[in-house]
């Protein structure tokens, strides 16, 4: 019987191995980068996920022989026994701390079909060529390696579940990126199995928070190969009242040949402008830092609150800041129509901070930036509700996932 959600055999780290197999995702790193971070740790997951570390600087990271050295990878650790597989379909209880924010999930592989009908909901499009990177890598594998970041509307029973399952000593315990501890425990027993898998049964929706081309990849796997286990893709899902989002910031490299003074005038005719003597990060929905360097050189922060009648009423999309400022500011002021090519804008997640933004502003790199509200949950749900899909970086999910620490083979 197809179910929303299903257990799985996990392969997965020995409790020995999984603080040298945790990696950061595949997609928050340049090969660069990768390669620093896997040094020394023959046993990292970087590997897998970004193959090309091991073969030669400049080599192309879509060529077969990236796909191929990946799977060798794999494949050494799983015959090492670095990498084991459960004898039994299991859900594992994914457990995410970050500073004071702690969240609480559950890994488990999620339905192609009800993804292809949209039961789990995006909210993004997808580019091709990394869609056709994904499938490449997990037909190279034959597993799913990194999980699709999902949310569902909280659910008392689930939670429960889960908070009793997670009293227990974890499986393992690792500390990644940031600080963050990711914590894994198995849930096998029968019982619990059958109440996850009804509870979940149950949900009109599951919503894609992170991993679009992941789970476009998988659908896409599936169609292919036709088997069971290809029918679903490897995910971890949270309550959506625990997701943490993040602003995700703007900087635009010129002032699209006006001066500052007209620059100034111009965004008046929409926005309320105040002049702040220190970083200003937006505090409500509709208010906007701005990092704006004068002739004096001296950088200055301000505070952009856009008029009321420019919200429109009854459009999910346009009522985010990211579209907010795109379409009052953005786009007819500094003429940058399409912000997913157009190469005078770049975009700096908030993990980085407000400093980030001054610094790329005082280096002369970029002219001016912009300090984002984030985006919340119930805005995402609304838009991927409504079938519709949100600007190109405008959520910023934080902690991130590991990878590693659980796979889906595709038996």
């Amino acid at each position: 019987m197809t179910t929303l959600v299903r257990p799985f055999r996990g392969l997965r780290p020995t409790p020995e191995a999984a603080a040298n197999v945790a990696a950061p995702p595949y997609d928050v790193l340049n090969s660069a980068e990768a390669k620093a971070k896997a040094q020394g740790k023959p046993h990292s997951f970087l590997h897998i996920s970004k193959p090309e570390i091991d073969l030669p600087d400049g080599t192309d990271v879509y060529s077969p022989a990236v796909y191929q050295k990946g799977a060798d990878n794999f494949n050494a650790l799983i015959k090492s026994g670095v990498l084991v597989r459960d004898d039994a379909p299991s859900y594992y209880v994914y457990r995410m701390r970050m500073g004071a924010h702690t969240q609480t999930g559950l890994a488990f592989v999620a339905s192609v079909a009800d993804y292809d009908t949209n039961r789990i909901r995006k909210h993004e499009f997808t580019r091709p060529d990394k869609e056709d990177d994904r499938v490449r890598q997990i037909e190279a594998l034959n597993a799913q390696t990194g999980p699709v970041l999902l949310a569902y509307r909280k659910h008392a029973e689930v939670q429960n579940i889960l908070m009793e399952a997670a009293r227990a000593e974890p499986l393992y315990e690792v500390k990644g990126e940031y600080g963050v501890i990711h914590s894994v425990w198995r849930i096998d027993d029968p019982a619990a199995v059958e109440r996850i898998t009804t509870a979940f049964d149950a949900m009109d929706a599951l919503y894609i928070a992170d991993g679009h081309h992941r789970s476009a990849a998988a659908s896409r796997v599936s169609a292919k190969k036709k088997t069971e286990s290809a029918s679903y893709f490897l995910a971890v899902a949270f309550p959506h009242d625990q997701m943490r989002i993040l602003d995700y910031n703007r900087v635009i490299k010129d002032l699209n040949g006006l001066s500052i003074d007209d620059f100034l005038k111009k965004i008046r005719t929409k926005f309320i402008v105040t002049t702040h003597g220190q970083q200003y990060a937006p505090l409500s929905p509709t208010h906007f830092g701005m990092y704006l360097k004068g002739p004096d050189q001296k950088g200055q922060w301000y505070e952009l609150v856009i008029q009321p009648d420019l919200v429109p009423a009854k459009d999910p999309v346009g009522q985010l800041d990211v579209s907010l400022l795109q379409n009052n500011l953005i786009a007819p002021i500094l003429g940058i129509a399409d912000p997913r090519r157009d190469k005078r804008i770049d975009f700096v997640g908030g993990i980085r901070g407000l400093t980030e933004l001054e610094e790329r502003v005082n280096s002369g790199d970029m002219a001016v930036a912009f300090a984002l509200h984030a985006t919340r949950m119930d805005q995402l749900m609304a838009v991927a509700d409504a079938g519709e899909v949100m600007p190109p970086k405008s959520t910023w999910f934080e902690p991130k996932l590991a990878d590693g620490l659980v796979s889906h083979v595709l038996d």
